[in-house]
């Protein structure tokens, strides 16, 4: 213990920022530490540089002069975990003491470059579109008997083509994505599913079916769909957003795919159809709220029965919504990819909400059909009264003229 003091201690604090070598060396002096002097106080001391090493460190030195022949150097260490040098520097203890990660995550931009590089090598676009309410199959089939895969199901309202490399199939062993085959899935009803088809190269293939469709709309339906092949995958298969992920996608995965698309697609086009008659029956209902009265004839909404009931009848038999697949049916990893697209693509609620507007649609017919029958009878009973009244003049002028 030290019994005089001349004046309060002074402190001095030097950092350096270094490396450590990986064995017991730690420390390379530049210069030889001062002597100890005579007074009781703190002495700022050299700094300490360090050999270049593989983990940065920043090293305290402190001097303690406590009396005549007393000195005492204190040293301490703080290893930082950041796996990159930092530049070397001092501050006085005035100074602030900042710490900053110098990491740049070099190797983990890395993974994940590989990671999308080899997602986008194994995504396969799905392009659906719809642009008639009817397709020659068998002339199409007729044209194109090099790309026809003959049917492996009774399914017959659909046929298969490939385009590209004929000779290889899809299957475990070969994988359609970062491959120049693509198929095309056409349905009689109108629906054509395109797989591995670039967007610009569209425009060819639908020319193929259109020389063989008949009843081309005026607007083309169109959705996009996503299907990726990861052969690593732990289960057959896995949903996502907008995607489905499979080990591998062969025939059959194309055929139960293409069902459901071309299902949703041709699907969407009379929801459209039926949202128009809606909105026309909303019009007339209007009308009559303010008017009391509508301005329809018979054979108009004859025509829309006739369409309303054409639709709900393309829906439930040319589509065949309630048709499980024969795919499906036979293997259960399908009829998994089959029922979880339906879930994706809501095609039971779709078709809930479309029978709800034809019901309400059908609701106003039957309105419309009772008011414009009450015209009908309406007209006829004055009509009969017309008739007897001109009867009974008719007789009266007769019994006048006798009476003169």
């Amino acid at each position: 213990m030290w019994r005089s003091i001349r004046r309060p201690p002074s402190f001095s604090l030097r950092t350096t920022c270094s490396q450590s070598l990986p064995n017991s060396t730690f420390l390379s002096f530049s210069s030889p530490l001062p002597k100890p002097q005579s007074s009781s106080f703190f002495t700022p001391a050299k700094t300490l540089p360090f050999i270049a090493t593989s983990w940065p460190s920043t090293v305290i030195l402190w001097t303690f002069n406590g009396g005549r022949n007393t000195s005492r150097n204190i040293a301490a260490r703080c290893i930082s975990s950041f796996p990159t040098p930092q530049p070397n520097m001092a501050v006085d203890w005035n100074d602030a003491v900042s710490c900053s990660e110098v990491g740049d995550g070099g190797e983990d931009n890395n993974v994940d470059d590989r990671t999308l590089e080899e997602d986008t090598k194994r995504s396969i676009p799905v392009r659906a579109y719809f642009f008639s309410t009817s397709v020659d199959l068998r002339g199409l089939v007729e044209q194109n008997k090099q790309n026809f895969i003959p049917p492996s199901s009774r399914m017959t309202n659909y046929v298969v083509l490939k385009f590209g490399n004929l000779a290889s199939s899809p299957g475990p062993g070969a994988f359609i994505s970062g491959s120049d085959c693509c198929f095309m899935v056409v349905y009689q009803y109108g629906s054509i599913v395109l797989f591995n088809v670039c967007e610009h190269e569209v425009d060819e293939y639908l020319k193929i079916v259109e020389k063989h469709a008949s009843g081309l709309l005026p607007e083309m339906r169109k959705d996009e769909y996503e299907v990726r092949e990861m052969p690593t995958l732990n289960t057959w298969m896995q949903g996502g957003l907008d995607y489905i992920m499979l080990q591998f996608l062969n025939i059959d995965g194309i055929r139960t795919i293409g069902s459901v698309l071309g299902q949703s697609i041709a699907l969407d086009y009379y929801v459209r159809q039926v949202d128009g008659m809606v909105a026309e029956f909303t019009d007339i209902n209007r009308g009559m709220e303010k008017t009391g009265t509508f301005t329809m004839d018979s054979k108009k909404l004859f025509q829309i029965v006739g369409k309303a009931n054409s639709n709900l009848a393309d829906v439930i038999l040319k589509l065949g919504l309630f048709e499980r697949s024969d795919i499906a049916w036979k293997d259960a990893k399908y009829a998994q990819i089959w029922e979880f697209l339906r879930d994706e693509f809501e095609l039971t609620q779709r078709f809930a909400s479309l029978d709800f507007k034809l019901k309400f649609v059908e609701h106003n017919i039957r309105f419309l059909q009772e008011i414009l029958q009450n015209r009908k009878s309406d007209f006829l009973e004055w009509l009969v009264i017309v008739l007897i009244s001109a009867e009974i003049v008719i007789s009266l002028y007769d019994l006048i003229k006798r009476s003169l």
